[in-house]
C-alpha cells in the first residue's frame, strides 16, 4: 500500500462505495471526503457518477464549492465520472438556471444528451492512454461533450450508431473526465490512469 498517496472519493452523493474499493485495488489510501477539513488532507478527488443537480447543492450546503474550486486551481489531480464530468465542465448545457459547477476543464457538456435512465446503455470504446482491449464502458442518463478547447485532450470517442463521433473521455491537464461509468465494471484501468496522473503531478 501507498501510504504515502492519498485519493478522496467526494461523499456527498454518487458512487462513493465503488470508485473507493476501485482505487484501494489500485494500492493507494482512498478515504471519503465530505468537509473542507477531509479534502485539505487528500493529494487528488474523484467525483463520482450520481445526480449533478443534488452535487450542485450539497457542495453549497457543506462549503465545499470554493475549497474544491481553489485545490483544482492550485493543480490538485481530479477525475470525474458522468455526474462528475459535467462539475468539471466549464460550460454546461440543459443545467439549471441555479446550478454550480466546480469547472476546470475547457469543454461544453451536454446534461442527460442520452435520455432518461431507461436510455442507458453499454458500448466498447477505444480510450486513449489505456492499454489492452477497448473499454466496456457504461452509460447512464451520461453526459457528453459537445465540444473542447485547445488545451483539451479527446480521450475517446463512440464509434458507430447515431451517436458515432460523440466524445465521452477527455483530459485536460491533472483533469480527467468521462461520460460512463468505470467504477461499475470491475475493469480499473481507468482509476489505473489516474492514479499514473496524480503520482505523476506528486513528483
Amino acid at each position: 500500500m501507498s501510504e504515502d498517496l492519498i485519493i478522496g472519493v467526494f461523499a456527498l452523493q454518487g458512487d462513493v462505495r465503488e470508485h473507493l474499493a476501485a482505487l484501494a485495488e489500485c494500492d493507494v489510501v482512498a478515504r471519503p471526503v465530505r468537509r473542507p477539513e477531509e479534502l485539505a488532507s487528500v493529494h487528488a478527488l474523484v467525483i463520482p457518477g450520481g445526480e449533478s443537480t443534488t452535487m450542485s447543492k450539497l457542495v453549497e450546503i457543506f462549503g465545499m464549492l470554493e475549497p474544491i474550486r481553489e485545490r483544482i486551481r492550485g493543480g490538485m489531480p481530479v477525475y470525474g465520472s458522468c455526474a462528475g464530468m459535467i462539475m468539471l465542465a466549464d460550460h454546461v448545457l440543459d443545467g439549471r438556471s441555479d446550478q454550480v459547477f466546480f469547472g476546470g476543464i475547457d469543454m461544453v457538456v451536454r446534461r442527460n444528451a442520452f435520455g432518461r435512465q431507461v436510455d442507458s446503455f453499454e458500448a466498447n470504446v477505444d480510450l486513449a492512454g489505456v492499454e489492452g482491449d477497448p473499454f466496456h464502458a457504461v452509460f447512464i442518463r451520461a453526459p457528453r461533450v459537445e465540444s473542447v478547447g485547445e488545451g483539451v485532450e479527446v480521450l475517446s470517442r463512440i464509434s458507430g450508431g447515431d451517436a458515432d463521433g460523440t466524445i465521452v473521455a477527455v483530459r485536460q491537464g491533472p483533469l480527467l473526465a468521462t461520460a460512463f461509468h468505470p467504477e461499475l465494471t470491475g475493469d480499473l484501468r481507468v482509476h489505473a490512469l489516474f492514479v499514473e496522473m496524480v503520482r505523476a503531478a506528486a513528483r
